[in-house]
């Protein structure tokens, strides 16, 4: 099993980096491009959450995106030392409602849950791990 892993500050400038790290990932695996976009934006929004959510003191913090994968799935681990929170438990958006209607938020886990085949969280040693795996 390949891997490479990066440790990213909880800024807003980072995102950037993250896009890039996904990017040459995909390229190892030579991914078409439609499912390097999706990929780009599930890690980016579980990135975001991290950078604007899990540290509402906004002390700047290291995390770190791990990703492994072999010939089957691509999997990414996102860990971060901030607030505990388990994005899976998070309810599915309501879609039938109109966009003025809906309350703001919830819908970057909802593409993550969409783009990803399986998500699941633990909370370990201190730290959240957010696991997201793609099949190939």
């Amino acid at each position: 099993m390949n891997q490479r892993t990066i440790i990213f500050k909880n800024r807003i400038e980072e995102v950037e980096r993250i896009a890039a790290f996904v990017e040459g990932v995909s390229e190892e695996l030579d991914l078409q491009p439609a499912v390097v976009g999706s990929l780009q934006l599930a890690i980016e929004e579980a990135v975001v959450n991290v950078i604007n959510y899990a540290y509402p003191d906004r002390t700047e913090c290291d995390s770190s995106l791990m990703a492994k994968w072999d010939d089957t799935s691509l999997t990414f681990i996102l860990s971060d030392s901030g607030v505990p929170f388990d994005p899976t438990r998070a309810a599915d958006p309501d879609l039938s409602l109109g966009l003025e209607e809906r309350p703001i938020g919830g819908l970057g886990i909802f593409l993550i849950k969409k783009i990803m085949n399986e998500v699941s969280y633990e909370y370990i040693n201190s730290c959240n791990v957010l696991t997201m795996i793609k099949n190939l």
